[in-house]
């Protein structure tokens, strides 16, 4: 068989994009909006923010002075404020009530009301009005039976067809009740809902966000159990379930500190978290949750952003793919009229470590067994993938391919083998632990592990056996000199070592000889809050001696105030993560683990066929059903042969999600997710971003170029007018005398039409043009 050419798969994504070219705007930059005019409404906060169509409106508050009840009007498109059209009797003066938007309406509920100048008539409300776009009338609500009682501060949310009111304060005490009303038909009664699961402590102060059917809760006003968990409530089961991730080991960053006075959006697939009091201290950083991964991170703006200072109790709303937050407290109890803009970016998940961890569950193309423990436990896994992770398994590897070519040499006086399947590389671990393996191979795969994964229904995360797993895990990263892994160990068991699994985790790792964790619980069980309950326990009575004599002599110590090691340890280095590691081995450590050659023109290109597989559907279908005997196949998109740089380039992408690249790869490579069939289109948002923002007269050389090559006709006319636009800039870039003869005669031809085009405007403006050119 010859090499195989690589063409068009016929898979494609429902949600292919298409390039806008032109003035565009940039990801994660804050823009200053127009401020709102004193003459039009007054600076507040408290208040609230809904979106309506292509504008955002303001109800209530108060300006530091007085409550608020006048409803503003920003115009989206025009940025421009006003006052909005309304008739009927608004709702009193208010703040801390909430608003929110259900076909052409806003509903009102609740809030606090009254002088707050004077101090008097004071009171919170559990009235609802509804304002009418499309009319401007307001109209109160009446009800029958029972109500929710009045509140402020409260969360408020519309799902199906529904009104959902949750928590607040009622001006005596936090609550964490629900209630729903129904806003469409005649039925105008609350109904109070049986909460399930874990619910949130009785809270005020907080947003919500409504996304897949859930409803979140994140921190707020609650008092001593002030809480920076996030939590999720299913309308279907009426269930609350607290997002905990804390016990899964992948080093992604922590939540954002407690706070209250935030706003919180959804927007895609995230969560976003803006300003608020955390922990004494007016925010101005964006936190972003993403719901697919189950991780928090810092969102940072681009340079040139106008970021806003810090605040709480603004509001905010979503317009298109863009956030708008209003108003809030700023430093020193003043009230801002400040109005921003966000814009999100909406690229799909990354999906490497799911690509990785999927071929490691169906253990295709493996080409690796360990054999594990006494019992020689059999795990199979992939070469390319386990080295990149580990140099003491690289070397592991390494020799023992180099025992099995022996092995073939000397059977059949060479190692390509007479028949179809090749022994597998097998690498002995006879000191490893088989679960306590698995787990750590799935860190290799995924750059996480999930401890509780295999234990039986709500087994206790805290319980001996878990931590003794991870015992074993932390001792097998030290061993294979996975610092990364190592340090999430540590972190894990400082966290889960307690009262009651102390002791046997002393025990384990005295056995072990596993200093740092070993030291951990000598400083917990001597503490003063945790001692004399230790050692008057039973479990204490079983310990064995010498570890008795060394915690009594521990305990007579005069304790200093330094560092745990385990935390010294930590902060020396963090270790390097799945994408750092798969970009060294496409760099250099994996050269002599590739097993097939990508083709390129005369470019002959090594790779690995697991990565290629897990990343590529195109490959995966190609190793399975037809793989060609001479290991080579030719590189081709559709018709097309890429450049060598944009094929480095979609390699980067395919070994460790790299999407960085110049604006011509960009260009080759936009249609590659089509052609190899990744798990989503995620290569192609970037390619589209990076064209549409980022041609310049710099390179457009290079993308006039790509664009003939490819025949993307739309792309060379931009191109083309670009070029000339800047033609006394471009003329003089060197990579202009490069170009092919047939590509500087479309650019002559370009200068030469729009010269016609100046001259015959020219004539038109100065009444000459011929009679001819009329009729």
């Amino acid at each position: 068989m010859g090499s195989t050419v690589v063409e068009s798969s016929s898979n494609c994504f429902d949600n292919a994009l298409t390039l806008e070219l032109g003035p565009m705007e940039i990801v994660h930059r804050w823009k200053r909006m127009p401020e709102c005019d004193e003459f039009v409404g007054a600076r507040r906060s408290k208040h609230t923010v809904v979106a309506f169509k292509e504008a955002i409106y303001v109800f209530g508050g108060d300006n530091g002075k007085s409550m608020l009840n006048d409803l503003l009007r920003f115009d989206v498109k025009e940025k421009s404020w006003g006052r909005a059209f309304a008739t009927g009797i608004p709702p009193a003066p208010r703040y801390h009530h909430s608003a929110v938007v259900h076909n052409s309406s806003m509903y009102v509920f609740g809030g606090y009301t009254g002088d707050i100048h004077s101090n008097s008539n004071l009171t919170n409300k559990n009235d609802l009005f509804e304002y009418k776009f499309l009319s401007g009338q307001w109209v109160e609500w009446k009800f029958v039976g029972r109500t929710p009682v009045p509140r402020s501060a409260h969360g408020a949310t519309v799902y199906d067809n529904k009104l959902w009111i949750f928590a607040g304060y009622d001006g005596n005490a936090r609550l964490n009740d629900m209630w729903t009303i129904p806003l469409v038909g005649d039925a105008r009664f609350w109904e109070e809902i049986e909460q399930k699961g874990e619910c949130p402590p009785t809270c005020c102060n907080f947003p919500v966000a409504v996304a897949r059917e859930c409803m979140f809760v994140f921190s707020g006003q609650s008092g001593a159990k002030i809480t920076n968990s996030l939590f999720q409530f299913n309308f279907q089961e009426k269930t609350w379930t607290r997002i905990s991730t804390e016990h899964i080991l992948r080093g992604a960053p922590p939540p954002p500190a407690r706070r209250y006075g935030h706003s919180m959006v959804a927007f895609d697939r995230h969560l976003y978290v803006f300003g608020g009091a955390a922990d004494s201290t007016l925010s101005n950083d964006l936190h972003c949750f993403d719901l697919d991964s189950q991780t928090w991170s810092v969102v940072h703006p681009v340079p040139d952003s106008f970021v806003p200072s810090g605040r709480l109790f603004h509001a905010a709303a979503v317009v298109g793919d863009a956030m708008f937050i209003f108003g809030g407290t700023v430093d020193n109890n003043v009230r801002s009229g400040e109005m921003y803009r966000f814009q999100f970016s909406s690229y799909p998940k990354c999906t490497l470590h799911d690509d990785f961890g999927k071929i490691l569950e169906t253990r295709q193309f493996c080409d690796l067994q360990f054999l594990i423990g006494a019992d020689e436990t059999r795990i199979l896994g992939h070469v390319a993938l386990v080295a990149a992770r580990s140099q003491y398994l690289r070397t592991k590897i390494r020799q023992a391919k180099e025992n099995r070519d022996k092995h073939l040499e000397k059977l059949f006086g060479t190692t390509k083998v007479p028949f179809n399947d090749t022994p597998l590389i097998q690498v002995k671990l006879p000191d490893a632990d088989p679960e306590a393996f698995e787990m750590v191979l799935n860190y290799i795969y995924m750059d996480c592990i999930d401890p509780t994964k295999k234990a039986k229904k709500d087994e206790d995360p805290f319980s001996n056996k878990i931590v003794l797993r991870m015992m074993d895990v932390y001792r097998l990263a030290v061993q294979f000199n996975m610092v990364r892994l190592e340090n999430l160990c540590i972190q894990y068991l400082n966290a889960t070592i307690c009262l009651k699994n102390v002791l046997v985790a002393l025990h384990n790792a005295d056995q072990l000889q596993l200093k740092f964790i070993k030291e951990h619980c000598l400083r917990f069980i001597v503490k003063e809050s945790n001692y004399n309950q230790i050692v008057m326990s039973t479990e204490f009575e079983d310990l064995d001696r010498g570890l008795m004599i060394e915690i009594i002599r521990r305990k007579q110590k005069p304790q200093n105030r330094t560092s745990n090691p385990s935390d010294q340890q930590q902060s020396n280095t963090n270790g390097s993560s799945l994408e750092q590691d798969m970009a060294m081995f496409l760099i250099a450590t994996g050269k002599e683990f590739c097993d097939i050659d990508l083709i390129l023109d005369n470019h002959v290109i090594p790779a690995h066929k697991s990565i290629l597989a897990a990343r590529c559907g195109y490959f995966e279908a190609m190793f399975r059903s037809f793989m060609p005997s001479d290991n080579t196949v030719r590189i081709r998109i559709g018709e097309m042969v890429p450049s060598k740089e944009s094929f480095d380039s979609l390699l980067r992408y395919i070994y460790y999600g790299d999407v960085t690249m110049p604006p011509e790869d960009s260009l080759y490579l936009f249609s590659a997710p089509f052609f190899y069939s990744f798990t989503n289109n995620r290569l192609q948002a970037f390619c589209k971003q990076n064209l549409e923002m980022n041609v310049t007269f710099e390179n457009v050389i290079q993308i006039l170029e790509a664009a003939d090559k490819m025949q993307a006709s739309d792309m060379k006319k931009y191109a083309l007018d670009l070029i000339v636009h800047h033609f006394t800039k471009v003329a003089k870039l060197p990579k202009l005398k490069n170009l092919s003869k047939e590509l500087i005669l479309d650019i002559l031809m370009a200068l030469a039409n729009d010269m016609s085009e100046t001259k015959m405007c020219q004539d038109v403006s100065s009444g000459s043009l011929n009679s001819d050119y009329l009729y």
